[in-house]
């Protein structure tokens, strides 16, 4: 990182492509509309086995749930349990019914979750050129619940940056390119074709297991790193999703400039993908080590959240 200011990223992106009005001008989804019938149908037909992996996290981990540094992790607490009913003031059903019932405190983005393309902006616009004060009070426009109403389906691949590198995870703020991608898909046996959902694998979250808040200590995620090259690589090959097992799906810090989740910004508020993070990619990664296979179909639909930013997820995978 260099010792100068941080450009600012109306400089840095500023001939950065966008998909604005691709899809017109009321466009709320972005490149989730590469994923239509003959996406799903062909995603389809990569099952063979029947084998299912679901991706979201626990809530709730008795070792704890990772966040964003400034988020809290879910709180879930028990309103009824068989105690209430110790009291001659519990309620009384026909029949002697007894029930259990909680209730959950969190943030929309405190768990595997996906992003609205409102989520982040920068110069007063978010995705497709609204403007950002439609986010004022909740998202009016390009909240998550667009993606939630129509859902996502298609071929997945994953790729296993970890393994590919040899390591158990990956390091802090170590980078990686589309070129790494690509040489990670050939090393794996796999291509990745256009409007394919990417799911990337750096089992960076281990640490948070392992170490608990020391793991926030010098916070700075791995992950895909900005270059013009990779957005154009993106918007060409029509990623309509990107799926990590991080925080942030990206580098936290890029490593030349210091700005901070560029991708964010050039990814999905200019290009319109959706991006969805802290999946759980070890079993399907495993499995996939195991048998070869990581073109895959990907199911998912976040909650149906009214101008939500973000909402929690449990995506499906089936071999």
């Amino acid at each position: 990182m260099t010792d100068t200011p941080a450009p600012d990223l109306t400089e840095l992106l500023e001939d950065s492509p966008t998909n604005w009005g691709k899809w017109g001008d009321d466009d709320e989804v972005g490149s989730l509309n590469y994923l239509g019938p003959e996406q799903v149908l062909a995603a389809a037909r990569l099952v063979t086995s029947g084998k299912v992996f679901t991706l979201q996290r626990l809530i709730g981990d008795p070792k704890g749930d990772p966040v964003w540094p400034g988020r809290t992790p879910a709180e879930r607490t028990q309103i009824l349990d068989e105690s209430t009913w110790d009291s001659p003031d519990a309620p009384q059903f026909p029949g002697g019914l007894h029930y259990a019932d909680d209730k959950i405190n969190a943030f929309l983005q405190g768990s595997t979750q996906y992003d609205g393309l409102g989520h982040v902006w920068y110069g007063g616009k978010i995705w497709n050129g609204y403007d950002a004060r439609t986010t004022i009070g909740g998202l009016d426009k390009a909240s998550v619940e667009p993606i939630a109403q129509r859902g996502v389906v298609g071929r997945a691949v994953l790729l296993d940056m970890a393994r590919f590198r040899g390591k158990d995870t990956l390091d802090k703020g170590e980078t990686f390119t589309h070129e790494d991608l690509e040489a990670c898909a050939r090393a794996q046996g796999v291509e990745i074709q256009k409007r394919d959902i990417l799911l990337i694998r750096t089992n960076f979250l281990q640490l948070f297991f392992e170490q608990g808040e020391a793991f926030y200590e010098g916070f700075n995620e791995p992950g895909l790193v900005y270059s013009p090259e990779l957005v154009r690589w993106f918007q060409d090959m029509e990623i309509p999703n990107l799926v990590t097992d991080t925080i942030a799906n990206e580098v936290t810090f890029d490593p030349d400039t210091g700005v901070a989740l560029v991708l964010h910004n050039a990814l999905m508020r200019n290009l319109g993908v959706t991006l969805t993070e802290i999946a759980d990619l070890e079993q399907l990664a495993a499995d996939c080590a195991e048998d070869g296979r990581y073109a895959v179909l990907y199911v998912a639909a976040p909650l149906k959240v009214a101008k939500g930013s973000g909402s929690p997820v449990n995506p499906v995978v089936i071999k």
